[in-house]
């Protein structure tokens, strides 16, 4: 009898951890779909679609090992439900081999951290090399810098790329093809910003928007708080984790904000347009999905494996290329450059 209960209690105990992790899980693949404005809890459930989905797998094995049939059936749905959702992240595909002997358009994204602030200029010159070898078409930069060492990177890089447009200081498109108009994006309150540049491949013009929105301040907030302890002052982990919860809650209203000013400049072009940068912020977010719009996301188009382009402790992916349904993504892949704290992405267009 004691036995019994036992299995009576644990049984209980599961499925109330099963209905749980079931609701927090759909909130979060909804949660993107509203302003951090005012939802803020909600809007952030998203960043632990992840955790959950790994929780419901757990809970599915468990069920399966109980022989629990219609309790197994909870995590299976909420697993399912999760499957576009993965799709942002892992595509069971292999990568297109043929994809640089088709004709189209070869676009990179690439936040280089201001090239390391090295004297030499060789990280600059070994990063166009790169573009060279992969045949790059239009590279757009984050936070970019014209001087490496003694040179500037706009003189070295005409050679393979003899159009360029600058945004604000950081910003900057590279090209191999006429650069017809550009426009710099500023947002309010802030350095981050964005830009795009109306480019004429073969005759058809492509509106490329190159854009960089607001980082979460997490690394800022930690390098703050261990240069304080170095100086011998007392900050607690309470305190620490109270300054990264408000940095990342104010940066993810500033990114909404910003995602809404591309997202109605995406939809004011009557030109194709290819959207590239480093939005610091995750796949199904309100920024994800603001920007993404009706347009493609090129990853899952034509990505293959695991998708992630932050290098740092967080292996999450933050850059992205999309692009109008009019065109078509023949390859989407990341290159393993170790110059920045993110891995550069590449994708080839058939226009």
């Amino acid at each position: 009898m004691g036995k019994l209960a036992v299995y009576k209690y644990m049984s209980m105990m599961f499925l109330v951890i099963q209905v749980v992790a079931t609701v927090f899980t759909i909130a979060g693949l909804y949660g993107g779909d509203v302003t951090p404005i005012g939802n803020t809890a909600r809007s952030m459930l998203v960043y632990i679609l992840p955790v959950m989905i790994g929780i419901n797998i757990l809970l599915a094995i468990y069920w399966l090992v109980r022989r629990r049939w219609l309790f197994l059936a909870i995590p299976v749905i909420t697993i399912a439900c999760c499957i576009p959702y993965i799709g942002t992240l892992v595509q069971f595909r292999s990568l297109a081999k043929d994809a640089d002997a088709t004709n189209g358009l070869k676009v990179a994204s690439y936040n280089v951290a201001l090239f390391g602030k090295e004297t030499s200029g060789f990280m600059a010159q070994d990063i166009l090399a790169e573009m060279r070898r992969q045949k790059v078409d239009v590279l757009c930069m984050q936070e970019y810098s014209n001087i490496s060492g003694d040179k500037k990177n706009s003189d070295s890089y005409k050679e393979y790329f003899p159009y360029m447009a600058k945004g604000r200081e950081d910003m900057v498109i590279y090209s191999r093809h006429p650069i017809k108009a550009n426009k710099t994006i500023l947002f309010d309150y802030t350095n981050n910003s964005a830009m795009w540049a109306d480019i004429d491949v073969k005759g058809k013009e492509i509106r490329v928007f190159n854009i960089h929105l607001q980082t979460t301040g997490i690394n800022r907030t930690l390098h703050q708080a261990a240069k304080l302890q170095n100086q011998d002052y007392d900050v607690s982990n309470s305190r620490v984790l109270s300054a990264i919860f408000g940095n990342y809650t104010m940066g993810m209203l500033f990114r909404s904000s910003q995602a809404n000013i591309v997202a109605s400049e995406q939809r004011a072009s009557e030109k194709p347009v290819i959207t590239c940068g480093d939005f610091n912020d995750v796949p199904y977010s309100y920024v994800y999905n603001t920007v993404l719009g009706n347009m493609v996301d090129g990853f899952k188009e034509c990505g293959s494996g695991w998708m992630h382009t932050f290098r740092g402790k967080k292996a999450v992916r933050i850059d992205y290329i999309f692009h109008s349904s009019s065109l078509k993504g023949l390859s989407y892949y990341i290159s393993d450059l170790t110059y920045s704290d993110h891995y550069p992405v590449f994708m080839k267009i058939a226009l």
